[in-house]
């Protein structure tokens, strides 16, 4: 450490708060709902390397505190004072993850030399392409998904590039929109260089320049203690969306975690080939991708809520990402969707990390509540709208300590909810329902968390609705120590009456005025023995309107009565319960159970073998030929044989080895 620690602790302080002003100016100059409401923005500053030295602790999206924009620095060939870059382009640096996050970065300069950067991103409601807010799992390719600007200048010297601006605003639905978003953005990185400026006067150029290399140091080694606090060993977890396509067959993300005193290895090797559709991470195979590692981050805060978040942190990990996988594809493929990839990604690095620490995490969180974008046009003012109502996310896993937190958990990046009178004001729609599904929880000691659900009405014709995210239709949120995995997600239109389609996992529908859509994420698992939940915990739940009186007593084996419980009858039927039941470390749900009586761990590990030594673009192919073939019949054969078979069947294929 260069410098001593009480200056390191103050510059620290003084570094969160120049991020934290430059997230302020950008939150409250910005136009799109999604980020003055939502808050799908990040602000930070980086070494002149580019490794994220410090962030807000309090707004903005929550997955980005990893960030290393070091490639997209070196795509520059020359900075001079007043520049400002941009990109959204996903396979330019592997900085951009899907093209509606805009970065941005701006050298920081002491006499003629560069010390730092001040950068960040939103999440650009619409940036063109083949979709209203231009993300769909139906797409195929990166070229449906909007307009792509690869590293330029979108300032130089202080003036702006309008070339490069009239090329971006001419390529997307809500120009006005994009421009305030980007206004907002280039005075938060200019607010940043000013606090930069300050710091340097105060502490001297030296300090600062040692001290942030410091900083990232200290996060480090915070880091590297809490590794070394879990039990070395090998621990392997699988999860799963619900398909890999339209209408397609499951798709598996695999981690092989592997723990050696204070550092550990994220192997990936046997996840599924990279899709055909759009839920691929790009990843260019850093081996500590800032999307990568985000479980990671969140594992090691959990078990340290003291830990300073920055680049350091990620130096403990590092990651194997085979190629042509889904968690690093080839261009072009289609990666608008990698939210939801990333969003199960977290949820197994939790399920790895629980195996080492099972007193000390939680069960998975919540997940397949969508991010709903509506394109309509305003009754009023006869205006094209684009524009998002808010995720619809769901809450935290049970833990050891408490039940989850209701509506709010990690996998949304802790995005914030749009109040109905915001959505109403701007957006051509009536919410009916806005709150909490009852039952959604997975049981437990600790219960999980409850989902959130949403239910409003069109007031326009030709109202498109894009449903970022829509998953866990079929594979639930898992629970663990005897815990009950959550409730499946819902997504319906017209609900309760002749009229109602179950939506499944649709993301794209065309709706007109008096059409009703009913959506609510799946519900977060439970930690613990539901029979050991206390009795009075679940009658205030069934008060609260959490749970109804048959799940107090089918989960909970709680006999209520007049407004408390019977203690003799609840522990009769909790013994009754006990002795019929089996135990289990994970909860899974009947659906993925079923499924994996057929897709074992060893059929998908020759799977994987299989698919590896194929030519990239065969794989996905393959892959569903193989799942045809097998259908829901374990008694056909080894996996091997099949495959073979099917290989026979192409001619093609031999020609591409």
């Amino acid at each position: 450490m260069a410098i001593d620690k009480i200056t390191l602790e103050i510059l620290k302080n003084h570094c969160v708060a120049a991020a934290e002003s430059m997230a302020y100016t950008l939150y409250r100059t910005a136009h799109s709902t999604f980020v003055k409401e939502t808050e799908d923005f990040t602000t930070g500053l980086t070494t002149a390397e580019g490794f994220t030295f410090a962030t807000p602790t309090e707004l903005g999206a929550t997955w980005f505190v990893g960030m290393n924009y070091g490639n997209v620095i070196k795509s520059i060939d020359h900075y001079e004072e007043g520049d400002i870059c941009i990109t959204n382009d996903p396979y330019s640096g592997f900085v951009c993850t899907h093209t509606p996050d805009m970065h941005i970065w701006k050298p920081i300069f002491h006499e003629g030399k560069i010390v730092c950067f001040a950068v960040g991103h939103i999440h650009n409601t619409d940036v063109g392409g083949a979709v209203p807010a231009s993300l769909s799992r139906t797409l195929t390719e990166v070229h449906q998904e909007g307009i792509r600007i690869p590293p330029t200048k979108i300032m130089r010297g202080g003036e702006i590039n309008q070339d490069v601006l009239d090329i971006l605003l001419t390529n997307v639905r809500m120009p006005g929109q994009n421009w305030g978003d980007l206004k907002a953005q280039l005075a938060a990185v200019n607010t940043g260089e000013r606090r930069v400026h300050e710091m340097i006067e105060k502490f001297g150029i030296d300090t600062f320049r040692d001290g942030i290399d410091d900083l990232l140091d200290y996060a480090e080694t915070q880091a590297r203690a809490i590794i070394s606090g879990l039990p070395d060993g090998e621990y392997f977890f699988a999860d799963y969306m619900d398909e890999d396509a339209v209408d397609g067959w499951p798709c598996r993300i695999a981690l092989n975690l592997t723990i050696e005193g204070d550092s550990c290895v994220f192997d990936f090797s046997t996840s599924d080939p990279q899709l055909e559709s759009s839920m691929n991470i790009p990843t260019g195979g850093e081996e500590r991708h800032v999307m990568m590692l985000v479980g990671l981050v969140y594992v090691l805060y959990t078990l340290d809520p003291t830990l300073f978040l920055n680049s350091g942190v990620t130096r403990v990990c590092r990651c194997i990402l085979p190629k042509g996988t889904i968690v690093n594809p080839e261009f072009p493929a289609a990666v608008g969707m990698r939210t939801l990839s990333s969003m199960r990604l977290q949820e197994i690095t939790f399920g790895a990390f629980v195996q080492a620490a099972p007193d000390r995490l939680p069960a998975s969180p919540c997940s397949g509540g969508p991010i709903m974008n509506v394109n309509s046009v305003d009754n009023r003012t006869s205006r094209r709208v684009v524009a998002s109502i808010g995720p619809i996310s769901g809450g935290a896993g049970g833990n050891p300590a408490e039940d989850g937190a209701e509506g709010s958990g990690a996998n949304s990046s802790f995005l914030k909810n749009t109040p109905v009178e915001i959505n109403e004001a701007e957006v051509p729609i009536k919410i009916l329902r806005y709150g909490l599904a009852q039952n959604s929880g997975g049981a437990g000691k600790h219960r999980g968390g409850l989902a959130t659900e949403m239910r409003f009405q069109a007031q326009a014709p030709n109202t498109k609705i894009t449903a970022r995210n829509r998953d866990r239709t079929r594979f639930r949120s898992w629970g663990v120590l005897n815990g009950k995995a959550g409730r499946n997600s819902v997504f319906l239109l017209n609900p309760g009456g002749n009229q109602e389609v179950n939506l499944g996992n649709t993301d794209i529908l065309t709706i007109g005025p008096g059409d009703i859509v009913h959506v609510a994420s799946g519900g977060s698992g439970g930690w613990g023995d539901p029979l050991e939940r206390d009795p009075k915990a679940v009658v205030q739940d069934v008060r609260s309107g959490f749970v109804t009186d048959d799940e107090a007593s089918n989960s909970y084996g709680v006999v209520l009565e007049n407004g408390g419980y019977d203690k003799p009858a609840t522990t009769a039927r909790r013994h009754d319960m006990s002795t019929a039941r089996k135990t289990h470390f994970f909860d899974f749900g009947p659906e993925r159970d079923e499924f994996e009586s057929i897709w074992t761990d060893e059929n998908y590990a020759t799977l994987s073998d299989l698919l590896a030594v194929l030519p990239v673009h065969w794989r996905f192919f393959m892959k569903h030929r193989l799942f045809e073939a097998v259908g829901d019949d374990p008694n056909g054969g080894p996996i091997r044989e099949r495959f073979e078979k099917i290989v026979a069947e192409y001619p093609e294929l031999s020609r591409s080895l």
